[in-house]
């Protein structure tokens, strides 16, 4: 019997090898193309963040211009450099974080509050039609609602700090309900029907499909609620606040300190951008987990 050469099947395996290699792409390494499009949409993105960038300083720069120049008087309209020795002013008191830390708060737990309870209701709606019929009328009346004018009623009912929690809940549940109620009805039909055929009862259907499917239309109703919930603590804290943003625009406009005015409505904005970006994070977390990115 002949042996082998070793060579030969060295040389052999190589060969093969090489077949396979020249036969299987490598699919680590993207393409030029893909490379060439990932370089366009990330210089496309740091244009966007230049030009927005750029849009404030010359905002911020214009009008620190026009108050050195006189074109505008200080005393109505402040200035950044000014608004800035403001925040650093009530920065070493410590005033300003304790202000901060209550409009966060109070916002937080409304948003939170509004969300769990506009979706409770808006499950307890497409899970029954007829109470869906005639609740509909109300909560179109309730959303048409100048909810301003429930400050007072708020404010007697709950007394002066459970008033504001009131408020921004108000203004934000009717939003959430209708959000997440027009999202369920957008649910592909033959996907309940299917459940619906295999047996499936209304609780399963809602947790194995409307639920899950729901989960683009959950984050952008959240992406609005949030900014619903802090108009509605700001208006709260404008009624009956001892504390928070809202209380110390109140106040520095009744001692016209707008200084005061100007760097809480700066943090307002500064607030208001971060809870978005916080529940932009959020939501890309949901959308990931049930594959909807």
């Amino acid at each position: 019997m002949s042996v082998p050469n070793p060579k030969v099947l060295s040389t052999s395996s190589n060969l093969a090898t090489e077949s396979i290699a020249t036969r299987v792409p490598n699919r680590k390494s993207p393409s030029v193309r893909y490379q060439s499009y990932l370089r366009k949409q990330r210089h496309h993105y740091l244009s966007i963040r230049l030009v927005q960038w750029l849009v404030l300083i010359v905002f911020l720069g214009v009008w620190e211009l026009a108050a050195h120049m006189n074109w505008i008087d200080t005393m109505l309209t402040s200035k950044p450099s000014q608004i800035l020795a403001s925040f650093k002013e009530l920065l070493i008191k410590g005033d300003i974080l304790h202000h901060t830390w209550v409009t966060s708060k109070e916002t937080l737990l409304g948003f939170i509050i509004s969300m769990l309870i506009g979706t409770l209701i808006a499950i307890l709606l497409w899970s029954s039609s007829f109470l869906s019929a005639v609740v509909e009328p109300y909560i179109v009346v309730l959303n048409a609602l100048p909810k301003v004018a429930l400050g007072p009623i708020f404010y007697i009912w709950l007394g002066d700090r459970l008033s504001i929690y009131g408020m921004a809940i108000a203004i934000s549940i009717i939003v959430t309900v209708i959000m997440v109620q027009s999202g369920f009805h957008e649910i592909s039909k033959s996907k309940m029907k299917l459940m619906e055929s295999f047996g499936a009862t209304r609780w399963q259907m809602m947790r194995m499909v409307l639920l899950p499917a729901s989960i683009p239309n959950f984050v952008a109703t959240m992406k609005v609620n949030v900014g619903l919930t802090l108009v509605g603590v700001i208006m709260g804290e404008f009624l009956s606040s001892k504390a928070g943003l809202g209380f110390l625009i109140t106040y520095g406009g009744q001692v016209f300190q707008m200084n005061l005015v100007m760097t809480s409505i700066t943090l307002l904005a500064v607030l208001s951008v971060l809870m978005y970006w916080l529940v932009n994070m959020a939501g890309k977390k949901m959308q990931k987990i049930y594959h909807f990115d």
